[in-house]
């Protein structure tokens, strides 16, 4: 059904479609990851995580030299990945 997700190819993948390299993307996706991480579950145990204020929280950290829109598209590009190797998708 689902894959195991190859964090160097999930890395390769990004870095060929935002030319930005691999430390900085993955320095970016582990803020994400910090940030998913601490998200409060609701009643059902489910997190819903806002996309704006992942791109805020990412933008304050001060090892991050990133524009909103290069962060924002690694955080697409992710989630494109994750999509094709049906590990992950959207909830209406």
């Amino acid at each position: 059904m689902s894959e195991t997700i190859n964090e160097q190819e999930l890395l390769e993948y990004i870095a060929a479609k935002v030319k930005v390299d691999i430390g900085t993307i993955k320095l970016v996706l582990g803020h994400a990851q910090q940030f998913i991480d601490s998200a409060q579950e609701d009643a059902k145990g489910e997190v819903d995580i806002d996309s704006d204020e992942l791109v805020d929280y990412i933008l304050s950290r001060r090892d991050v030299k990133l524009d909103e829109l290069t962060i924002e598209t690694i955080l697409d590009l992710e989630m494109d990945y994750l999509m094709e190797k049906g590990v992950a998708g959207y909830v209406d």
